[in-house]
């Protein structure tokens, strides 16, 4: 197996765990609401895509031996919390949540496919994010279809969430 370069490591490191995150996050909303919630039937098909992005960058990660974030147990915990929280403020608010978190996703996504399509470095890392960026895309305009930005404190809770990603994907690619 040929060692896969630092900078293409990082960038599946990363966005292994923020789809590892998104799952955590739809789970605790899921716990949350159950399943007769208003939205839950959208956000179970979610998670579901979610959970498949997940495998496949587990899979990725496994062949070309990058590690992933020591911080996942962190993430697990982070991301299970802050679904259940919004979910418990209402419906509203776990789709605002869903809906700041993929804006982030997207301009992740968008800024790692800039750099992979300006080299064509890694066709298929490349054609993974972009697959996965148009779903990312989907659940944010579902989220703010649903109401997202009826949320209470609307502008605070997804500038915070947005915030929180940041964050996130900065110390995932390195820890």
């Amino acid at each position: 197996m040929t060692k896969t370069p630092d900078h293409i490591a990082r960038m599946i490191r990363v966005d292994q765990a923020g789809e590892f995150g998104a799952t955590r996050i739809y789970a605790g909303q899921l716990a949350v609401m159950g399943d007769r919630g208003p939205d839950s039937a959208e956000i179970a098909g979610m998670a579901e895509q979610e959970a498949g992005h997940r495998a496949k960058f587990d899979a990725l990660m496994a062949r070309r031996g990058v590690r992933p974030t020591a911080l996942q147990p962190f993430w697990d915990k982070a991301g299970f919390a802050v679904g259940a929280a919004t979910a418990l403020i209402g419906p509203e608010a776990a789709m605002a949540c869903t809906a700041a978190v993929e804006t982030e996703i997207d301009k992740h996504y968008s800024k790692q496919l800039d750099k992979l399509e300006a080299t064509n470095e890694d066709p298929e890392l490349a054609a993974m994010i972009e697959e996965f960026r148009e779903d990312e895309r989907e659940h944010r305009d579902a989220a703010l279809a649903a109401g997202a930005e009826r949320a209470p404190a609307y502008p605070l809770l997804s500038g915070l969430i947005r915030l929180g990603c940041k964050a996130a994907i900065k110390i995932s690619e390195r820890i």
